[in-house]
């Protein structure tokens, strides 16, 4: 988040007194964040088979629910209330002290600082469903998004947002490149190998059944990222200005030099590669966005195509089952950002000078930031996982994967077959074998 955060916890100083325009500004950047998260589910359900879309719409969607909750109840606490470098104590519990003032944050109410936050912490955890898609137990998968927002989530966004010990080290996140994508993605790779592949992965081809929903996902996720950028300013000024546009011209360099690695590979341009190339760009300026001038930001998403490219082409052939590439997209990308942040960012654009302008040391604070979240994501996550799976089983029987998630999970379809949908009614009970009639033979048959 920007750097007036870090005084998210200064001293008694009277609360600045609310701004019209950046309350304003706040309120329309939380609900272009929350529309991400229904976005993410397009672009995800698009790229499963169709006998899951339902099932990965909703992991999408339920994840409004769950962590929308579990934030508001103690996550919000755990990161930004004051505590230690490590975590928020319980200050803000249950939204305890959390009303319409100004604070720390600028001069918008607590109540909406929180909710705005709590939209990033909502998709975070969504994040990591598509690695696990095709094959992850629903209720598991709840369990496991609740558990994680509260023990990783809150906890990585408070040492860099909430005055912990990498935001006091001099580490740049504007809007969550570690924070969300390295955090996620890593998350995505151990939930995958502790889960498992699925069940005729390596064996078919598993190919998007709808790109259109792939693009139509993509282009809310950018529509929406104006927000999670810009609002990161949590002030309508300069910064959002900037933000907002770098969020603009990233992904486009990002796009124009997939689409010349797919040109060169394939000879011919794919839809899902451009969407693909679009999420990834975004993903590459979000720790830069408030740090970086618009050159930098076309540089920070044309660097950030290449690794995420042979990133995918690589885990294809591996028997790691990161379904939809979470990894290559959003923890590739959220690396590449958050390390070029440190080589781009500049003093004259509102961060701290970088790389390029005579300060190599903001590089290894980056590298270190990196580093710790994802160790700590990857330790985390495997033990949650253990965790959930003594109480639920992680996924379904081979067979119910056999059949897809949307009619053995939730009971209906994406798609009507014939005339109508399919009505999923309670399981038949076995019937009791019925007792032998009395056999009586007639006189002829008896003789």
């Amino acid at each position: 988040m920007a750097l007036s955060l870090l005084m998210l916890q200064a001293g008694p100083a009277a609360p600045p007194p609310l701004s019209p325009a950046d309350t304003v500004w706040l309120m329309v950047s939380t609900a272009l964040v929350l529309l991400m998260t229904p976005a993410l589910g397009f672009f995800y359900g698009g790229l499963v088979r169709s006998k899951n879309v339902l099932n990965t719409l909703m992991m999408s969607f339920s994840a409004l629910g769950v962590v929308g909750v579990t934030w508001a109840l103690l996550g919000y606490s755990l990161a930004f209330a004051p505590g230690n470098g490590f975590v928020g104590g319980l200050r803000y519990a249950f939204l305890r002290g959390v009303g319409l003032e100004g604070g720390g944050w600028g001069g918008t109410p607590h109540l909406l600082f929180m909710a705005y936050q709590g939209t990033f912490a909502i998709i975070t955890a969504a994040l990591i469903s598509g690695a696990v898609v095709e094959r992850m137990r629903f209720g598991a998968y709840l369990l496991f998004i609740a558990l994680w927002s509260l023990l990783v989530y809150s906890p990585v966004a408070h040492w860099v947002w909430g005055k912990g010990w990498l935001g006091t080290l001099g580490a740049l996140d504007f809007a969550g490149g570690t924070v969300v994508h390295v955090n996620a993605g890593v998350a995505a790779v151990v939930a995958a190998l502790v889960v498992g592949t699925r069940s005729d992965y390596g064996r078919k081809a598993l190919i998007p059944h709808d790109a259109t929903y792939v693009l139509l996902g993509a282009g809310l996720l950018w529509f929406g990222w104006f927000g999670f950028n810009g609002g990161s300013a949590l002030a309508a000024n300069g910064t959002a200005a900037l933000a907002f546009v770098n969020t603009m011209l990233a992904p486009a360099a990002t796009l124009v030099a997939w689409t010349l690695l797919d040109a060169g590979r394939l000879g011919k341009a794919t839809a899902v590669g451009g969407a693909t190339a679009i999420v990834v760009g975004l993903v590459a300026i979000t720790p830069a966005a408030g740090f970086v001038g618009p050159m930098g930001a076309m540089a920070i998403g044309a660097l950030a195509a290449l690794p995420s490219y042979f990133g995918i082409l690589y885990r294809s052939r591996t028997r790691l089952d990161d379904s939809l590439d979470v990894f290559a997209a959003h923890g590739t990308g959220g690396i590449v950002g958050a390390v070029l942040t440190g080589v781009f960012a500049s003093a004259a654009w509102g961060g701290t000078d970088g790389l390029l302008h005579g300060n190599p040391g903001l590089v290894g604070k980056q590298v270190v930031a990196i580093l710790a979240a994802g160790a700590y994501s990857a330790v985390m996550t495997a033990g949650i996982l253990k965790l959930v799976s003594l109480a639920i089983p992680l996924r379904r029987a081979a067979r119910e994967e056999g059949i897809g998630l949307d009619v053995v999970q939730h009971g209906e379809e994406a798609y009507a077959r014939g005339e109508g949908a399919l009505l999923v009614l309670d399981p038949p009970r076995a019937r009791p074998a019925a007792a032998p009639r009395p056999t009586t033979l007639s006189p002829a048959e008896g003789a």
